[in-house]
């Protein structure tokens, strides 16, 4: 289904490139005239080492075929080997002459079927050692492409040696097998192997991978080898791969993350961007994700738009399918609507936080963007997209971190709040900012480590180092063996507060009073869902503070100005 779909792509959404014709970087221009003489000595370098784009040359539409350790020319853009008969100090030299005799077979039928004056031009340079008339650079890259240019004409691009390399490659020529296409349906001449790569897969080879491949016996099916192990059409073969490369390539439709990409599409255009939501997802976009449902706005044609999307990743030579989603536009939009409903918290200042993009949820599982596990971007896809729970494993990893940091971050929050919220719906209001009703153990264990902070804060200006610091992880997995302590560590701060700052006193005092007097007694363990709900108490607490405190230092000042316009009436 997913290759049927890529098709799709390719026939209504994409203008397909000539026949076994790919872009791709190509460094270097040899100039020629009519004749075959050189125009300059130099090869025209065009890599501009400045400009990620360019920085291997100009790209281009040339021939490109799959090809492995074989010796497989590609007409008019190749390496050095093949066009020049030239090969770095580590190329074997009888390999570098058969790739040089393949490329010139090639050359000349080409001259011969289409008698192109280009061409001609070409194959008259190739014939007249062309490595002695050219002034090779010291810096030459051996491995990068070599096309032709006669006057203004670059030859690869006419249309007769377009139609020539598509002959040449055809599957009637190579192969006889007629089987039934397994995109198409029909019976056809079939790949051996697909002619094409999909470029800029993680993890895949630089050169490309292949989706489909068998290279050893475990992998064969009824004894077909190779890509025959899923039959497919040279048409439909060429257009699955080029939809997938345009995908790939394009910003708009595809996200790498955690050594995988995530690409979608939609049958139509119906000008959908789902990157825009979950890279920095901008809260007037998300805004009008809601606004959208409850208005109507939406037709019910965009409704009913096919939704497509799966996830990458690359093993050698091989493309690995992670996913297939196939669903609606509809049922998507309402599922992003549920995932950023779920996210939705306080910020660390007690004001409404930005939603987070997928790259920001999954380093919360993390000490580095490095380690970020391939099933966690996995999961919050699905979630996403799906409307699916989150495992219990992120609960997991957001706790481990907030232990091993000692804090609780923004991040971290939504992620433990997404998981809650995903897996308990009616928990999903309760878990958005200070809920004073929530009387659960472990909740007001994380609220009570939060306001002894403060006590510690207010009658310790400036303290290079809290309790927080030191208790964090101790305090949210085995409350009983330190809150004892932390309490009578407090009385102190309290005493010297109610001296010095007794405004601060009444505030802590009664947040104490608030929090100890439904919580009977300290809890020896908590679960992970426990310890969860710990740091939601515990940021929740701290945003509320820092929220109360912004309110009366404003109150202070509008106070202040009102005095000031007073006296001076």
């Amino acid at each position: 289904m997913l290759l049927k779909r890529l098709k799709e792509f390719a026939d209504t959404r994409i203008k397909m490139p000539p026949v076994l014709y790919t872009e791709t970087p190509v460094r270097y221009i040899i100039e020629l005239d009519g004749n075959g003489s050189l125009l300059t000595p130099r090869p025209t370098d065009t890599a501009d080492p400045a400009n990620p784009k360019t920085k291997r040359g100009q790209r281009r539409l040339v021939p490109q075929i799959q090809r492995t350790v074989g010796v497989k020319p590609l007409l008019l853009a190749d390496k050095a080997d093949y066009t020049l008969g030239l090969g770095n100090e580590n190329a074997k030299l009888d390999r570098v002459a058969a790739c040089n005799t393949a490329y010139m077979d090639m050359v000349t039928r080409c001259a011969e079927q289409t008698n192109a004056p280009e061409v001609l031009a070409v194959l008259r340079f190739l014939h007249n050692t062309p490595a002695e008339q050219l002034d090779i650079p010291k810096d030459f890259d051996y491995g990068a492409l070599i096309t032709f240019r006669v006057g203004e004409t670059f030859v690869a691009d006419l249309p007769a040696v377009r139609a020539f390399w598509a002959a040449q490659n055809a599957p009637d020529g190579e192969s006889s097998i007629v089987m039934q296409c397994i995109v198409c349906g029909e019976q056809r001449p079939v790949l051996p192997r697909l002619q094409g790569k999909i470029k800029g897969v993680p993890g895949g080879q630089t050169s490309g991978t292949s989706i489909i491949s068998a290279n050893a016996v475990a992998f064969e099916s009824y004894g077909l080898e190779a890509s025959l192990i899923a039959p497919t059409c040279a048409d439909c073969g060429e257009r699955f791969t080029k939809a997938l490369n345009y995908l790939l390539a394009d910003p708009s439709s595809r996200m790498f993350l955690a050594g995988s990409a995530f690409i979608y599409w939609t049958r139509e255009d119906v000008g959908f961007d789902l990157m825009a939501l979950f890279d920095k997802p901008d809260p007037d976009r998300v805004r009008l994700l809601f606004e959208s449902a409850r208005s109507g706005k939406q037709s019910t044609n965009v409704d009913d738009t096919a939704f497509y999307a799966t996830s990458l990743s690359g093993s050698g030579a091989r493309v690995v399918v992670r996913d297939w989603i196939d669903t609606t536009l509809g049922e998507v939009q309402a599922n992003l609507r549920r995932w950023f409903t779920w996210q939705r918290i306080i910020s660390p200042y007690g004001d409404e936080a930005r939603p987070l993009g997928m790259f920001q949820l999954a380093t919360a599982t993390v000490r580095d963007a490095k380690d970020i596990l391939p099933t966690t971007p996995q999961a919050l896809l699905n979630a996403a997209l799906r409307g699916t729970p989150l495992p219990w494993g992120l609960l997991y990893q957001a706790v481990r971190r907030n232990r091993a940091e000692q804090s609780v971050t923004q991040q971290r929050a939504t992620l433990i709040k997404i998981v809650f919220a995903s897996r308990l719906p009616q928990e999903e209001d309760r878990m958005t900012q200070l809920d004073m009703t929530n009387a659960n153990p472990a909740y007001l264990c994380g609220r009570l480590l939060a306001v002894l902070e403060d006590i510690q804060r207010a009658a310790i200006p400036g303290a290079k180092a809290t309790i927080v610091d030191r208790f964090f992880g101790t305090a949210s997995s085995a409350p009983a063996s330190v809150f004892g302590r932390l309490m009578r560590g407090a009385q102190p701060h309290l005493s010297k507060l109610e001296r010095d700052n007794h405004g601060a006193y009444m505030r802590l005092q009664r947040s104490l009073e608030s929090i100890t007097v439904p919580l009977s007694n300290f809890p020896r363990t908590l679960t992970l869902e426990e310890q969860g709900l710990f740091s939601l108490g515990y940021y929740h607490q701290r945003a509320h503070e820092r929220a109360e405190a912004k309110a009366a230092s404003e109150r202070k000042r509008a106070g202040q100005a009102e005095a000031a316009n007073d006296t001076t009436l």
